[in-house]
């Protein structure tokens, strides 16, 4: 099992910046890949970015060069730095952890971009 908490988030402006920070916890160790996902009114829940053990980075296009994902040493946090957000990019951003076939998600935390 695996418990995922996730702080961070909340109201920024166009062109603003927001951090988000995920903390594993329960079988870390047994931890593959790390990332976030969001999920916009109406919409179905999307990859954002992802981390895999081995350093292995992928981003949705539409947050690429904007948005940068890491991990710790540790390999038990993982941050979502975003830039230069849109409006477009409101949603409930959602961590996950991959442990073999199962996906773990956090509670979820609001990032809401006004224009």
């Amino acid at each position: 099992q695996v418990q995922l908490v996730e702080s961070g988030g909340g109201l920024v402006q166009a062109g603003g910046s927001l951090q988000l920070s995920c903390t594993a916890s329960g079988s870390t160790f047994s931890i593959r890949t790390m990332g976030w996902y969001r999920q916009a009114p109406g919409k179905q829940r999307e990859s954002v970015a992802v981390i895999t053990r081995a350093g292995s980075i992928n981003y949705a296009d539409s947050v690429k060069g904007r948005f940068t994902i890491s991990r710790d040493n540790a390999k038990t946090t993982v941050t979502l730095q975003m830039n230069n957000l849109k409006p477009e990019d409101t949603a409930v951003y959602y961590c996950t952890a991959q442990v073999m076939y199962t996906n773990y998600w956090g509670q979820g935390t609001q990032v809401t971009v006004s224009s």
